[in-house]
């Protein structure tokens, strides 16, 4: 599937089974909420962190979509073409870090 059309599914599914959008700031913090969710699973992991058995059942792939998933219903509530929005950072990204990382001796 494209952003694109990631874009118009989420928000099809927010307008029938979601009723409608949280406001945006509710939805920030969502993100936050979700993003935090992913860091623990990471920290647990690949990190030091031991798991709890809470935390046994969290599958990383579907706490990533849960990110996806919220940052593209503020994309939509925003009117921001996520398509567009990550060709333009790549973009950005090409020309600042062009050599930046070739020279970085760090990664070598």
């Amino acid at each position: 599937m494209s952003i694109e059309e990631a874009q118009k599914i989420v928000d099809e599914w927010i307008n029938t089974t979601g009723i409608r959008y949280y406001n945006e700031l509710t939805n920030t913090a969502i993100l936050m909420e979700e993003v935090g969710e992913v860091a623990r699973l990471m920290a647990r992991l690949y990190g030091e962190q031991s798991f709890k058995d809470t935390d046994t059942d969290r599958d990383l792939a579907d706490e990533m979509a849960d990110v996806m998933f919220v940052l593209i219903c503020l994309a939509n509530q925003t009117g921001i073409d996520l398509t567009e929005a990550l060709k333009k950072n790549l973009e950005k990204k090409t020309k600042r870090d062009k050599d930046r990382h070739a020279n970085n001796p760090k990664l070598k």
